[in-house]
């Protein structure tokens, strides 16, 4: 290297590592952005794996479930009372199959386990595969070559009100929902038609097939039906918030009918209440008086209402389900607006949801969380889990329900559900006559309503499609569900409400 060049490499290497020293800072803000992004994903992983175990498990990718499936059997399902509702049984061979004692009786709330999962089956997947036997037994079992005992699950079901809700319910497609107030324990629910969940492997092929049969589909939780009169609750509701120190004065005559603006509301039959007050107009059902009252309601804060009562929101319940709906805006047609104040037109609504917004008033306004699964234990008798009740949250004010509470316990003193008065218990409620075609007089049977009405304890929701009026057919099934209720209060023991 000659002596000029020299000098020439060592400016260059000067400027490189100047550049380089300018360069650090970039460095080091970059290294401490990727380390600090790599332990955001490292406690974001953790925190998932420790918080979604259940989902990941249950995932049908999930190939866990095979690996601990081979290691236990299925655990046992129980009713609130220790009835056994699904069990896993062997044969001589040790072939395991999943027995349902009571076959179709709890076919949509217990579900099955094979060809997918559904009901109580599904939402316990992970407790029901998993064993939390003593290290001794599992010692004992994996010399002997045996499998584990899975956890059992103990749910909130009562076998006879989910009798009496059955049978009542009949021949009739529809749906049927007990649940305690104060709790938000889910006591029964029915949805017919029904199937046999022993038989589940033989129909499958034949129900994916058929092009009109809807039995997997749990019309609790999953039906959408016109709510009809039952929507009244909310109409009265929002009637209450925008006029709090003036309902009281409303008046209206009934003709039979109501006529604005080319658009006409009927009342059932053709009925002419003549002059009601508010307190009436619930009690009656009038249709006319809340298409009425409908007419003059804020659209806007009516949206805003049925935003508060989870309309078109996510339920917080833990079963399959789908979401209840209803449209009111300020570009409504008149005739839209007349409909929806009465349950008809394009609300939807599930009779889950419905029992729900009926439990809520009952509990003074604050809703409690639906559930089913009460406990598990393991094959000792110890509690692994349990499952305690929770609030979530206010749905209307106190002073708002102690008004409807009012007006329900007056359509069973003397208005449309008065089947259900003079009993050794006291009831409140609301009934429903729901339009679902074109043809005149078809119309879907509702009730949904709670007892006592003094001091709320359990909450009952009725629906039986096509069958004709709330108050000739829904109300009687509800009385019978109520009686069996505080028929078995009193054979515990329990002083009546």
């Amino acid at each position: 290297m000659s002596a000029r060049e020299e000098p020439q490499k060592k400016k260059t290497t000067k400027k490189t590592d100047a550049r380089r020293l300018d360069n650090k800072p970039e460095i080091i803000v970059t290294s401490v952005f990727f380390v600090a992004v790599f332990l955001v994903l490292i406690v974001h992983l953790g925190y998932f794996t420790a918080t979604s175990e259940q989902d990941m498990i249950n995932n049908s990718y999930n190939s866990r479930q095979k690996i601990l499936l081979s290691r236990n059997y299925r655990g046992t399902i129980y009713s609130r009372d220790g009835e056994v509702l699904a069990e896993t049984v062997l044969d001589q061979e040790q072939n395991e199959s999943r027995s349902y004692p009571f076959a179709e009786l709890f076919a949509h709330i217990v579900g099955y386990s094979t060809q997918g999962r559904m009901g109580v089956e599904a939402l316990a997947n992970y407790y029901l595969i998993n064993t939390s036997t003593s290290l001794s037994n599992k010692a004992a079992n994996d010399v002997a070559g045996v499998k584990n005992p899975g956890d059992d699950v103990y749910t909130t079901l009562d076998v006879q009100i989910q009798e009496v809700a059955d049978s009542q319910l009949d021949i009739y497609k529809g749906a049927a929902v007990v649940t305690e107030v104060s709790t938000g324990k889910i006591l029964a629910m029915v949805s017919h038609p029904d199937f046999d969940p022993n038989e589940i492997g033989e129909i499958w092929d034949s129900l994916l097939e058929s092009e009109t049969s809807s039995v997997l589909l749990n019309r609790a939780t999953q039906g959408q039906y016109p709510p009809g009169s039952t929507f009244k609750i909310i109409t009265a509701l929002e009637y209450i918030r925008e006029n709090p120190e003036t309902y009281g004065q409303y008046s209206f005559q009934c003709g039979g009918n109501f006529q604005t603006g080319g658009s006409r509301i009927n009342c059932y039959h053709g009925t002419s209440h003549g002059q009601l007050d508010f307190v009436h107009s619930f009690a009656k059902s009038c249709n006319s008086s809340f298409a009425n009252i409908g007419m003059g309601l804020d659209r806007e804060k009516f949206a805003e209402t049925l935003e508060d009562l989870l309309f078109d929101r996510p339920l917080p319940l833990p079963l399959n389900y789908t979401k209840s709906s209803v449209l009111v805006s300020e570009d409504m047609t008149l005739d839209d607006m007349l409909q929806t104040s009465i349950g008809q037109g394009k609300t939807q609504i599930s009779p889950m949801h419905l029992n729900m917004i009926t439990s809520a008033i009952a509990n003074n306004g604050v809703l409690m969380k639906p559930y089913v699964v009460d406990r598990v234990e393991n094959d000792a008798g110890k509690v692994v889990k349990s499952f305690e009740p929770e609030e979530y949250g206010r749905l209307i004010s106190e002073s708002e329900a102690e008004i409807l509470q009012e007006l329900m316990t007056a359509v069973v003193e003397g208005g449309t559900a008065r089947k259900l008065s003079g009993l050794s218990y006291t009831a409140a409620g609301k009934t429903g006559s729901a339009e679902y075609n074109n043809v005149k007089g078809d119309s879907h049977a509702w009730f949904t309503g709670y007892a006592p009405a003094e001091n709320p304890e359990v909450c009952v929701t009725v629906i039986m499609e096509g069958a004709g009026s709330g108050g000739d057919y829904a109300v009687p099934i509800a009385r019978r569900i109520f009686d069996a209720y505080f028929n078995e209060k009193n054979a515990s023991g329990e002083p009546e409400g």
